[in-house]
């Protein structure tokens, strides 16, 4: 009697088995099929019976272009300087824009700064203070802390990515010391390279 119900719970173990992967096959078929309407239904091209007639689609892979009349943005950071340099504080840098909204009453003679590269850097081009981007200081003083581990996380989109993705092209020209150290090396993580935030090209 014991080897009768062994042997029928065996069958009917079996039975379950089969029966789920029937259900699997099943359900893999219908994604699968599905994925090709989706895929048959984005082609704006045509496929005819004779190449000659057929007329091929290559929107999804052409890249995007910037908008019509879209502007040229230029931002140029450089280091080690301060008021004193500049045009409206009586400086021989001239900063026309700058002149124009001291003339108006606006100076921006009170802020706060790391007056250091890196963080200001990250700020730029994330729009985002210093600590949010995890450069609380220079690459080299990451010390593994919240804010201050030199690495920009994901979240924090850098503006170049943001123009790319909307067919502007970019160009970095200069330095860039927002690498980890770790990562400056040709073995080391591209994560943090410029041209993998939204640059196309680097130099």
């Amino acid at each position: 009697m014991n080897i009768s119900i062994s042997t029928q719970f065996k069958r009917l173990f079996l039975f379950c088995v089969l029966l789920s992967f029937l259900q699997s096959c099943n359900q893999q078929k219908a994604e699968s099929e599905q994925k090709q309407a989706s895929r048959d239904d984005a082609f704006q091209g045509k496929i005819a019976l004779d190449v000659r007639d057929s007329k091929p689609d290559w929107g999804p892979y052409t890249p995007k272009s910037a908008p019509e009349g879209a502007p040229n943005i230029l931002f140029i950071l450089y280091d080690d300087t301060g008021l004193a340099a500049w045009s409206p504080y009586g400086g021989r840098i001239n900063m026309p824009t700058m002149d124009r909204l001291a003339a108006n009453g606006l100076t921006y003679t009170q802020w706060h700064t790391t007056a250091l590269c890196s963080p200001t850097r990250s700020t730029i081009l994330t729009g985002r203070n210093h600590h949010l981007n995890g450069m609380a200081a220079i690459t080299e003083a990451a010390d593994g802390y919240p804010g201050a581990n030199g690495r920009v996380p994901a979240d924090c989109t850098p503006f170049a990515q943001i123009l790319r993705d909307n067919g502007w092209s970019t160009f970095w020209v200069g330095k860039n010391h927002n690498v980890p150290e770790n990562d400056v090396a040709p073995g080391g993580s591209r994560a943090s390279w410029p041209t993998q935030n939204g640059w196309d090209r680097f130099y």
